[in-house]
């Protein structure tokens, strides 16, 4: 069972199913992924039709400790991404187990 999806099987889908070249193909997904994080930075959202939302959320800094020493450390702040599934997305992973 496979883990993790690559750029590289992604690519070769795109080479595969709509017959680009894999430069192209390589291309066409960069393209995306830079598309997606400059609106994600600028809009602090994305959402795209029947997939889902990709929101920028802030976190404040806190206190983190170490389960076995107790130390006690500052996390620093810093910018997280979340991904809310859509229902469309939801309902389709829930009907093809």
């Amino acid at each position: 069972m496979r883990i993790n999806l690559t750029k590289k099987e992604i690519i070769n889908s795109i080479y595969m199913q709509i017959g680009f070249s894999k430069k192209i193909s390589e291309n066409l997904l960069e393209d995306i992924f830079q598309i997606l994080l400059k609106n994600i930075i600028s809009e602090k959202k994305v959402k795209i039709a029947k997939f889902g939302t990709f929101t920028l959320r802030k976190k404040n800094q806190r206190i983190g400790r170490n389960p076995k020493t107790k130390e006690e450390k500052i996390i620093s702040e810093r910018n997280v991404i979340l991904f809310k599934p859509s229902k469309h997305l939801k309902k389709y992973i829930n009907n093809n187990d």
